[in-house]
């Protein structure tokens, strides 16, 4: 197993175990991208995405080696009710009622959901349309995101709120800018020393060396 050269393109990167996939090689939909290495505790990644609906354009945009746990749903902007109106009802997507749909102006449509790379969502999270996640969060299991949050911060709760940050400030700065996600199979393997230390101190210096 240890001989094997990593591939974003597996499907089951668990060998003998299918509620475990790698996100990319699964997609069907082109407004779903997500990067090399992404993964799920699951079996079918598009069915928890809600509400994505073809005529509104927006994206699911999520990078590389994000960990999403089992039950996290992405609700997209098709979820959102007409709000600058007296009633919020959407006739027009029941049949039967005469009205024809609200123009995208009258929609509180929020763009499209972003998440970097190296992000852990928790069991059952929620990301309503339209977040920004940065490289780095931890979202705790069970929390509802509607709020863009800063690189390498822990949120949790309903809505999401911010815990701490992981680092201070310069760590968190020397990881965005080593962007180990970015780097080779083979470069990320010999990485992989400094991105499983817990000894801080070291690793900032380590990283410090890389960048040099």
């Amino acid at each position: 197993m240890r001989d094997k050269t990593p591939n974003p393109n597996t499907l089951y990167p668990v060998a003998g175990y299918e509620k475990e996939i790698y996100v990319k090689p699964s997609l069907k939909n082109p407004n779903i991208i997500v990067g090399d290495f992404t993964y799920i505790a699951d079996s079918d990644f598009e069915s928890h995405i809600t509400h994505h609906y073809e005529w509104i354009c927006d994206k699911l945009i999520i990078g590389k080696f994000c960990q999403i746990g089992a039950g996290v749903e992405f609700i997209m902007n098709g979820a959102n009710h007409q709000m600058n109106s007296v009633s919020t009802f959407p006739f027009y997507t029941l049949e039967g009622w005469h009205m024809t749909p609200p123009q995208k102006a009258d929609l509180p449509i929020k763009g499209d959901t972003r998440i970097e790379n190296d992000v852990w969502i928790g069991q059952n999270a929620v990301i309503l349309p339209g977040v920004h996640i940065n490289s780095g969060v931890i979202i705790g299991a069970n929390s509802v995101v509607g709020s863009d949050i800063e690189p390498y911060t822990i949120v949790a709760g309903n809505p999401a709120k911010v815990l701490r940050k992981r680092f201070d400030d310069e760590l968190i700065s020397l990881m965005l800018k080593l962007k180990w996600w970015d780097k080779s199979i083979e470069e990320i393997n010999k990485l992989i020393p400094v991105l499983t230390c817990s000894d801080l101190v070291k690793v900032k210096a380590e990283i410090k060396n890389i960048l040099e």
